[in-house]
């Protein structure tokens, strides 16, 4: 009877064991930071193509990186989205808002004011400037990173606090963690805690938007670790076949919760490439060039909103600060990497760039930086009035039995009216309060 041919995994094999591969990012605490390793084009390097152009046309960008600030701060190469001085300077507003903001909050999380909280620090470029490259009217599917779209899209960020805090002006009424937010009426589609089903959401809404022939198109935004969910390569797939109006941005910090952008494929090729196997247009774009994000999301939005379909966008950032509140990064990471990060500060480099046009100056910066923390803190003295977290302050014990169904079933209502007496609260049966 004739042998089989031999094992590799037997000593009659002559093949090498195999091993498996752990990406390894390049820094861990205590060493020094070296990121020459990095390939930073020079700003203008790289052509921009028509909005309407075929995807083939796009692979270039999706390896390369489009900027338009350079080490001079000014504006060059065909990306350059020729923004006026005032909407720049209130796109600079915006952001710095945006970090005023995350700073007052961070604090009212250390004071026990909330149980909860993620910055954007060093990333308020990639949703500010996105968002002033939108229609208002665009529907956002944001991930929990983008808290500049509300406030660039004039959302109060007293409301905001209130929802922070889970209080009895909380407009969720207490039913979503801090910082997931909502809002119909600024187009913000509810902040998932699940991450990736934005995307998969943002597809379907945009379909929808197709089928019934508006012109609204979606954007959704998602960090470079989410985009190795299942979720986001669905959503690929129908924008793909179905030709939705649907930006997809890869928000890639360099960091999921605690494991680098390795993990995610990060180390075989950039974010943006993904666009080219799923044939759709990509971009790669300094996500700390404020000018070189709004003309990407620009170009994207005009792409979608003229029927050429889905873009992806990863914008190449880093996360400053911990990922959340209950994060320690010294733990996982160098101490020295934030410093080092070649491609510096959204806010500093808009601010520089004004500056250069002689449309700023460092002292108005100053006093528009008091005048925004002095807004955030009146604000946020408001919240408070209402509330904080474990004060008692909350919206009303019936409140829980809203909003879930049109017609409340019987059996809840029986529910409600009998945890209304046990709790001796003085409340109108269920007919009459309705």
């Amino acid at each position: 009877m004739a042998k089989g041919p031999a094992s590799a995994g037997t000593a009659g094999g002559n093949l090498p064991p195999l091993s498996l591969h752990v990406p390894e990012p390049p820094f861990r605490p205590g060493d020094p930071v070296d990121y020459s390793f990095l390939q930073i084009p020079a700003a203008g390097a790289f052509a921009r193509p028509d909005e309407g152009c075929a995807t083939e046309e796009t692979h270039p960008l999706c390896h390369g990186l489009i900027r338009v600030l350079d080490e001079d701060h000014r504006a060059v190469g065909a990306w350059d989205p020729k923004l006026d001085a005032e909407t720049m300077r209130r796109m600079l507003r915006v952001m710095a808002l945006t970090r005023a903001f995350d700073d007052r909050m961070y604090r009212g999380q250390r004071q026990g004011k909330t149980s909860f909280y993620m910055k954007c620090t060093g990333e308020e470029a990639t949703s500010v400037a996105s968002a002033f490259a939108m229609d208002n009217e665009d529907m956002v599917f944001p991930s929990y990173r983008q808290q500049g779209i509300l406030i660039a899209r004039g959302y109060p960020i007293v409301e905001m606090i209130n929802q922070i805090y889970s209080n009895r002006a909380d407009k969720l009424k207490g039913r979503q963690l801090p910082i997931m937010y909502s809002s119909r009426e600024h187009n913000f589609f509810t902040i998932s805690g699940n991450l990736a089903t934005q995307y998969p959401q943002a597809a379907g809404w945009a379909m929808a938007s197709a089928i019934k022939g508006d012109t609204r198109i979606a954007s959704t935004w998602i960090g470079e670790g989410s985009s190795a969910e299942g979720d986001a390569h669905a959503a690929f797939t129908f924008a793909t076949v179905f030709n939705a109006p649907v930006v997809f941005n890869v928000v890639n910090n360099q960091w999921a919760i605690s494991s680098f952008s390795g993990f995610a494929g990060g180390e075989r090729s950039t974010f943006a490439a993904r666009a080219i196997g799923y044939g759709i247009a990509g971009l790669r774009v300094d996500g700390n060039d404020a000018l070189a994000v709004y003309a990407a999301a620009r170009w994207a939005a005009n792409r979608a909103r003229a029927g050429k379909g889905p873009t992806l966008i990863e914008h190449f950032t880093y996360r400053a600060e911990g990922h959340s509140t209950s994060d320690d990064p010294s733990a996982y990471r160098s101490a020295h990497e934030q410093k080092e990060w070649p491609l510096g500060d959204p806010i500093m480099r808009l601010k520089q760039h004004l500056i250069a046009l002689g449309e700023w100056s460092e002292d108005q910066h100053a006093v528009m930086d008091l005048e925004l923390a002095e807004q955030v803190k009146a604000a946020t003295k408001d919240a408070e009035k209402n509330g904080v977290l474990g004060h008692g302050l909350h919206h009303p014990f019936h409140t829980m039995f809203e909003d879930v169904f049109e017609d409340l079933p019987w059996h809840l209502q029986e529910q409600a009216e009998q945890a209304i007496r046990e709790r001796r609260i003085k409340w109108p049966t269920w007919k009459e309060y309705e």
